[in-house]
């Protein structure tokens, strides 16, 4: 007879944290143990942390808060700044903060954090407006700033200079899998899956063919299967390069037919970004690059 009211309780439990009420703070703001600022200070929440509200006064609101990735705490914050899903322009308000931080974070003497900031109140935006027109974005730029942490990271270490891609570490791909799963067909998801192929770049040829053999072909394939993105021609670019520095390395090892392929497949690939996007950056680059294989001189290694 005790198992019933137990299950019902469990059952209404369940339902209740599924329906939570959840936002994010724009601002760092410190939680206190009871609905008093002469109270015991909790701890503070950063921007972008999420908060569940377990319930609101008119001046106070009852939450949830992870202060970080491994500590919750439950306390009182003043009902000032944080972002619910109800919130008019809540996806413009959270967008607003993030672009703010990000700025914060460009600079040298910027707020400590920022950048984590950003990344938080970026993707906040998915989680509370899915529907906005900002919700793709804001996921991708907080994928960016978090592959971009990650990168530097990865970088520094003495694996970054490793051949073998296999062989060093790479930028953990989650998020950017994450946006091209969850909005295919965007920008943003084309953006997403060309970081993806840092993780299969060469740290250094060393001067061998397969390296630039098979980085020409993964960005020939993005272009192929992206042929409308915003980074088209910045693939198709980086796959010229790629052929040109072959023409030097095939003619160093004395492989002139090859050499001759690879300077025709990067001759053809060159024009073709010249063609197809003549006011980007990278036509003026492609034909920097035709120029130099035209006159002869080397596109790879000690010129």
């Amino acid at each position: 007879m005790k198992i019933i009211p137990s299950l019902l309780l469990s059952a209404l439990s369940i339902s209740a944290s599924a329906q939570a009420v959840r936002g994010a703070p724009i601002r760092v703001v410190t939680i206190y143990l009871s609905p008093d600022m002469a109270s015991a200070r909790l701890g503070d929440i950063d921007r972008g942390r999420e908060v569940i509200i377990l319930e609101t006064t008119p001046k106070w609101v009852h939450v949830e808060a992870n202060l970080t990735e491994e500590r919750i705490v439950t306390g009182w914050i003043p009902d000032q700044g944080v972002v619910r899903a109800s919130t008019p322009n809540g996806d413009e308000v959270l967008f607003g903060e993030a672009v703010e931080s990000e700025d914060e974070a460009s600079r040298r003497n910027g707020r400590r954090g920022a950048a984590q900031d950003a990344l938080r109140l970026y993707y906040d935006i998915s989680q509370y407006f899915p529907t906005s027109p900002r919700a793709a974005e804001g996921m991708y730029r907080s994928a960016d700033i978090r592959w971009q942490i990650d990168k530097a990271d990865v970088m520094s270490r003495p694996s970054a200079k490793e051949q073998d891609p296999n062989l060093r570490t790479g930028m953990e791909e989650q998020y950017m899998k994450e946006v091209i799963k969850k909005y295919p067909g965007t920008k943003w998801a084309d953006l997403a899956a060309f970081h993806l192929i840092e993780n299969k770049l060469c740290g250094d040829w060393e001067a061998q063919a397969k390296c630039p053999e098979r980085e020409a072909e993964l960005y020939e394939k993005f272009a192929s299967d992206h042929a409308q993105s915003s980074v088209t021609a910045e693939a198709l670019y980086d796959a010229a390069y790629r052929r040109a520095a072959l023409v030097d390395i095939y003619k160093n090892n004395d492989q002139g037919k090859k050499s001759d392929e690879a300077r025709g497949k990067a001759v053809t690939i060159a024009q073709r970004v010249v063609t197809q996007f003549p006011q980007s950056d990278w036509a003026a680059r492609a034909q920097r690059l035709l120029f130099m294989m035209q006159q002869g001189m080397p596109t790879f290694g000690n010129n």
